[in-house]
């Protein structure tokens, strides 16, 4: 069993070259946004919890942009605040995939 029970990696990288990238959308803020939240609602507290990262480019930039939950190997491109909501709501809390935004 790994220590969290849900770990979710926001990619925030950022292309200098003007491609794209999910920092074009504000990747860093949502996945901010991503950590309060787990925080307010006291999922982040150590072993068996959800831990919320920043990852660098995860190769999946023209569906960006993306975020990834291990272990359970699952995907999501989000738009807003309320996906953020929904995927922390549905899958980190309640282990249902939020097929909407799965990519």
């Amino acid at each position: 069993m790994s220590y969290y029970k849900h770990h979710i990696f926001f990619c925030t990288n950022q292309r200098d070259d003007g491609s794209a990238c999910c920092q074009n959308f504000d990747a860093k803020a949502m996945r901010d946004y991503a950590k309060q939240r787990a925080k307010a609602l006291g999922i982040a507290k150590g072993k068996g919890s959800v831990r919320v990262n920043a990852a660098g480019c995860l190769d999946r930039c023209k569906e960006g942009p993306v975020a990834v939950v291990y272990p359970d190997n699952v995907w999501y491109t989000y738009v807003d605040k309320e996906d953020i909501d929904e995927i922390i709501e549905e899958h980190l809390l309640n282990d249902r995939v939020v097929k909407r935004l799965k990519i």
